[in-house]
């Protein structure tokens, strides 16, 4: 698995604040859905459904070595725009990195926090606490 596949959480908070309104971010929202590669229907499944979550969510952890990587895909783009702001924020992560990242902080920077419909914004956080889940129960062995 490629670990710049995603552009950096960094490039991602900076060209946020370019945009002077929150059509223009949903529309970036959008296309940052867009540009997230599919994931084969295979990976659909209750296994992988992140809960929680009122669009479509799955979510698939893989692990190279002591680093995570994770594959996710929804029904819904903007949904899979967020989706792409989690992975940048946690891919190719080792578990107390996952664990340590502070979410909340990127959330708020990006605006989201009052910006999302509050079952977007549960959705978000549910995906989060399933990856720091993996990595939690892969730091205990």
């Amino acid at each position: 698995m490629e670990e710049n596949q995603f552009i950096a959480l960094s490039e991602i908070e900076e060209n946020f604040s370019f945009f002077s309104d929150w059509e223009e971010r949903f529309q970036y929202l959008i296309d940052l859905g867009k540009s997230l590669p599919s994931l084969p229907d295979s990976y659909k499944t209750e296994e992988f459904k992140v809960k929680g979550c009122t669009s479509q969510v799955w979510l698939v952890p893989e692990k190279e070595g002591d680093k995570f990587y994770f594959r996710a895909d929804s029904d819904a783009f903007i949904v899979r725009g967020l989706i792409y702001i989690i992975l940048a924020a946690y891919n190719g992560k080792r578990s107390d990195e996952i664990l340590s990242v502070d979410i909340n902080q990127v959330f708020s920077e990006l605006g989201l926090e009052q910006n999302l419909s509050p079952n977007r914004r549960n959705g978000f956080f549910s995906m989060v606490e399933k990856i720091k889940s993996y990595a939690g129960a892969a730091g205990k062995h």
